[in-house]
């Protein structure tokens, strides 16, 4: 059957799902945006958990127990910096994607909830990083392990974008 795909504004740290994806920094301990806002509200145990992860590598994911938050857990990720689009930014940002989804598959969730990675201070273009989004999530909806998958973009604007590129591609929206 395959998982119900979303599209919703909001406060993603309010999302009662399996889990949230983090758009974090490659330290992992807390940034500007969504990451911060991740870490205000899940409280000191995440960056307790995460300072033993080590860090992580653009394009790589790794996952957290989501303490304070409604989501049970917080699949992180770091998405690429934007320059030019020549430096395998396509790329990393699809291995993002890819990579928050084995993490849902190994660890048997049903929910998940993305926000625009790499959208905000790291400038990848919106149309460009919603397509790559969308592509990877109508395939893994349909592999059948997932029952939802929400995305989030950050304001009207991404809302509005993320459904025109949706219809596009004929994805059907619930």
């Amino acid at each position: 059957m395959g998982a119900r795909i979303s599209i919703t504004h909001g406060d993603i740290t309010t999302f009662r799902v399996d889990a949230i994806v983090n758009a974090a920094n490659t330290s992992l301990l807390g940034g500007s945006g969504v990451d911060g806002a991740i870490h205000w509200a899940a409280g000191p145990e995440l960056l307790a958990e995460c300072r033993t992860l080590h860090g992580c590598e653009t394009g790589d994911a790794k996952i957290t127990k989501g303490y304070r938050l409604p989501a049970r857990y917080v699949i992180h990720t770091v998405g690429p910096v934007w320059h030019d689009g020549t430096r395998c930014e396509s790329e990393l940002l699809r291995s993002c994607y890819l990579n928050s989804f084995l993490l849902a598959r190994v660890n048997d969730l049903k929910s998940i909830a993305f926000p625009a990675i790499s959208c905000g201070v790291y400038g990848y273009p919106l149309l460009k990083a919603t397509r790559i989004a969308l592509s990877v999530a109508r395939a893994e909806a349909e592999a059948d392990y997932l029952e939802r998958i929400i995305f989030v973009p950050f304001n009207a604007e991404a809302l509005r974008i993320y459904r025109e590129v949706a219809d596009e591609m004929g994805i059907a929206v619930a």
